[in-house]
């Protein structure tokens, strides 16, 4: 359940990046900020699984909080200041 709530607020971002970019520089950096976020998504997942796996106990505590969901909010973090300096300290 955490983690669809977490993947709707990618979503949003996303959308949100898209938009900004195509109402400012166009088609094509939009397309091009959208891939740079979902790339540094993948990547930050990518490596904050294994470390997840590692900090979480191996017998679920919840079955609303996993490994996974914990994973994902390491994920969160990052991200978050990465979008701020990105799109709100941008100098376009």
């Amino acid at each position: 359940m955490i983690e669809t709530l977490i993947f709707y607020l990618h979503i949003l971002a996303w959308s949100y990046a898209f938009t900004k970019v195509y109402q400012e520089k166009g088609l094509k950096l939009a397309f091009l900020s959208f891939a740079i976020l979902v790339f540094v998504f993948v990547i930050l997942w990518t490596i904050s699984s294994p470390l997840a796996q590692l900090i979480y106990p191996r017998e679920p505590i919840s079955p609303y909080f996993t490994a996974d969901t914990l994973s994902l909010l390491i994920v969160l973090i990052p991200e978050a200041i990465f979008y701020y300096f990105y799109f709100y300290k941008a100098k376009f």
